[in-house]
């Protein structure tokens, strides 16, 4: 039987499949974007395919140096990251119910 990496979501404490979560990285140069390959160089944190878990670590209507986002990166997002984060929560489904986490 093959061993199936595991991650936690920095919002619900939850482990989960890597395949499964969504990894936001800051990049060498100190971007912060998503990271759909989970692949990229740098420092990552996993997310649920989750609107609700998106919400609860990237924080309200702006930026914040205290959101668990920041916390796990090390880095607070520009305003521009900030809502391109946004817009990509906005595309997420609002609870993911899936025992697994896989979205099919």
């Amino acid at each position: 039987m093959k061993h199936v990496v595991q991650r936690t979501c920095i919002a619900c404490r939850r482990a989960r499949p890597k395949k499964a979560m969504i990894r936001v990285v800051r990049a060498p140069d100190g971007s912060i974007r998503v990271d759909e390959t989970g692949k990229a160089n740098g420092r990552g944190a996993y997310l649920c395919r989750s609107r609700q878990c998106w919400h609860q670590a990237i924080g309200g209507t702006q930026p914040a140096q205290k959101c668990r986002l920041a916390s796990a990166l090390k880095a607070v997002p520009t305003e521009s990251e900030w809502i391109a984060l946004q817009e990509y929560a906005r595309q997420l489904p609002e609870v993911d119910n899936t025992r697994s986490g896989i979205l099919s």
